[in-house]
């Protein structure tokens, strides 16, 4: 009998540097954060934290996103690997995608013009974060 999942709990994304990933994920999408070691924790706190990784866990409406900071400096992500191809974040509208598209041109951010993807019922606004992952918004295209 297959394993009767109902949803996704969390993703978590390998990067190399944290400070440069937690500026790009708080700037673009401003996540709560809901797991990571307090500045000035101690050795207690450290230990029971220490799935983090250094790191830090965000969530949002769709669950929690992990940012693991433990890639080497000169790696690089490529969807051409065994793993992840990208990962895509729903926003409720097409107007949303559109404020999305702003957002992202008043950080600097490059990314693709929006899709629409037709009968598929969904218009797409892909970019990259700065460990090459592969990110994209979705929204109903109508």
């Amino acid at each position: 009998m297959p394993i009767a999942a109902t949803d996704y709990n969390h993703v978590r994304l390998t990067v190399r540097d944290i400070a440069v990933s937690r500026k790009f994920y708080d700037d673009v999408f401003g996540f709560d954060v809901a797991f990571e070691v307090p500045d000035g924790a101690d050795e207690q706190t450290r230990e029971q934290l220490a799935f983090l990784y250094g790191g830090v866990i965000y969530q949002f409406g769709g669950g929690l996103l992990g940012l693991r900071p433990v890639a080497p400096v000169d790696d690089s992500f490529t969807e051409d690997r065994s793993g992840l191809d990208h990962l895509s974040f729903t926003v409720e509208s097409l107007s949303d995608l559109n404020d999305a598209s702003a957002h992202l041109d008043s950080l600097g951010i490059d990314h693709e013009p929006i899709k629409d993807l037709g009968d598929a019922g969904i218009a797409i606004l892909e970019f990259r974060d700065p460990d090459n992952i592969a990110l994209e918004l979705s929204a109903p295209n109508s």
